[in-house]
């Protein structure tokens, strides 16, 4: 079952990636001071270049702490991805679904054989590595509640 509000966020260590160079990283430090970790499927899709669009015009990048996407492809795709939309996130290749996985979000991908990625999802993560606040989506196109989201990054605070 996915982490639940008032757990300890799963520790990892992923690739990170800045819309041209990666790096490991390590949870702690990602999200020192706490952080928004959003998981998609994978980066290319018009869905998922939309939500990031959006969240870049409703000044996500602007919160006191990081927003993250994870997502299951590899660093150079990602790096990609990020410079195509042209936003001010920089992102997680979750290669292998390892940080899905910790965070027990992998699911099988209808259609695609034997493909899992990361349920949609969001969690708000303290400075502690509490978590703060959990979205766990129905499907992979509804938005996210923003507003919820919104209110759970400005108690961090």
């Amino acid at each position: 079952m996915p982490p639940a509000v008032g757990d300890t966020s799963p520790e990892f260590t992923a690739l990170y990636c800045d819309g041209e160079t990666f790096r490991e990283r390590e949870a702690r430090d990602l999200l020192e001071d706490g952080g928004v970790l959003v998981f998609a499927g994978f980066a290319f899709n018009a869905i998922n270049e939309n939500w990031w669009k959006q969240y870049a015009r409703a000044g996500w990048d602007e919160f006191d702490v990081p927003v993250v996407p994870v997502v299951r492809d590899g660093p150079y795709a990602v790096n990609a991805f990020l410079r195509d939309i042209d936003v001010p996130f920089d992102a997680i290749a979750d290669v292998e679904g390892s940080v899905a996985e910790r965070y027990d979000l992998l699911v099988e991908r209808e259609g695609m054989a034997g493909v899992r990625t990361a349920r949609r999802s969001v969690f708000v993560v303290d400075e502690t590595g509490e978590i703060r606040y959990r979205w766990l989506a129905d499907d992979w196109i509804s938005p996210v509640p923003r507003g919820e989201i919104e209110d759970a990054v400005a108690e961090l605070s």
